[in-house]
């Protein structure tokens, strides 16, 4: 795509960055000085473009708004020891970010789009990637219908466009989830494996609901026989069963999580026993009377790994063991961020240095 090559820059003549508090980071709250732009319209995109953040100008009748055709990625920029920056799992959030807009029928921008847009605008904004390890600079592409039409069709013109914004290292303490067996998050043939957002705005009022009973979170189960773990809230499901890290098998009601690969990839390598299998309500009640399991986490882009400490079924109250720094949760996340820091080799390809 020729026009890639020279996307222009329209600077920002009034920095937000100096009101940013460093030490103070709050996931989502604050946005970088730039986006990137591009419309879709005549079966073509057209030419991308960085420009200063600002709000963007919707006719009430935009498709998106009414029919739900909007998918979004998540990823993050990293601060190096050496002071270069890393965009994690470039190419492999974008295989997803495919996956997801095929599904719901859009516009897919090329490859060379999104991988030369997100490179051009984090170095751009290269200056609002924290430096403290873990921290980052989290990466949001996303593609909607922007075609202005009443009626139900599907869209013949999109945007898409990438924000940036620092977001902190997320400590996130162990959480306590509800099995969901009511409500279901996606079901078979569904779009339960893309990131579209109705898939969010779905699952808001299940967990509203857990919360008022004193959970934080749901697991998810599966929409046919409600028996089967699916999801951890937004994120992938992972349990130490019988010394052996377990995870549902990916499926089109489970999201392609490109956290929950690496962990597996790294486990592997570490040298831990790994399985990608059903996992069902009974097998989990009985690993808790027999105390096999030991450990439960989601896993995700933002938190890299959220512990569980305790899980809610069939009306009882089973807890884990207290993580620590021994837990296999512990050590893979550890990895992953000297990886993605540069203190160890990345064998993997996974970092794409700016």
């Amino acid at each position: 795509m020729e026009l890639v090559s020279t996307i222009p820059v329209r600077k920002t003549t009034h920095s937000k960055i100096g009101e940013v508090n460093w030490n103070e980071l709050v996931f989502g709250k604050f946005t970088s000085d730039h986006m990137l732009v591009c419309d879709y319209a005549d079966g073509n995109w057209g030419q991308p473009q960085i420009i200063p953040f600002a709000n963007l100008s919707l006719s009430p009748l935009t498709l998106a708004l009414h029919y739900g055709q909007t998918v979004f990625e998540g990823m993050k920029a990293f601060r190096m020891k050496d002071g270069g920056v890393n965009i994690f799992r470039l190419e492999r959030h974008y295989h997803r970010f495919q996956k997801s807009l095929e599904r719901m029928c859009m516009a897919v921008p090329p490859k060379e789009l999104f991988t030369e847009g997100l490179i051009q605008l984090v170095k751009t904004d290269a200056d609002w990637v924290p430096e403290k390890r873990a921290a980052a600079l989290y990466l949001r592409p996303f593609v909607y219908a922007s075609e202005p039409m009443m009626g139900v069709k599907v869209s013949e013109q999109y945007r898409f466009v990438i924000c940036t914004g620092p977001v902190p290292e997320l400590f996130a303490r162990p959480v306590k989830v509800k099995v969901e067996t009511h409500y279901v998050r996606a079901s078979k043939g569904g779009t339960g494996f893309a990131k579209c957002g109705g898939n969010y705005g779905a699952a808001f009022l299940p967990l509203s609901l857990a919360k008022k009973e004193g959970y934080d979170q749901i697991l998810w189960t599966d929409a046919k026989e409600n028996r089967f773990i699916e999801e951890s809230g937004t994120m992938n499901a992972m349990f130490v069963i019988n010394n052996t890290l377990v995870t549902p098998p990916l499926s089109d009601s489970i999201l392609e999580g490109i956290t929950r690969d690496s962990i597996l990839t790294l486990a592997k390598d570490m040298g831990y026993a790994i399985a990608e299998r059903p996992i069902s309500l009974d097998e989990l009640e009985q690993s808790f009377m027999d105390k096999t399991i030991t450990e439960a986490f989601g896993a995700g882009t933002a938190a890299v790994v959220a512990p569980i400490q305790l899980i809610h079924m069939g009306g009882i109250d089973y807890t884990l063991p207290a993580y620590t720094t021994d837990s296999l949760s512990s050590r893979i996340k550890l990895q992953l961020e000297k990886i993605r820091g540069g203190e160890e080799a990345d064998t993997y390809g996974w970092n794409t240095i700016i």
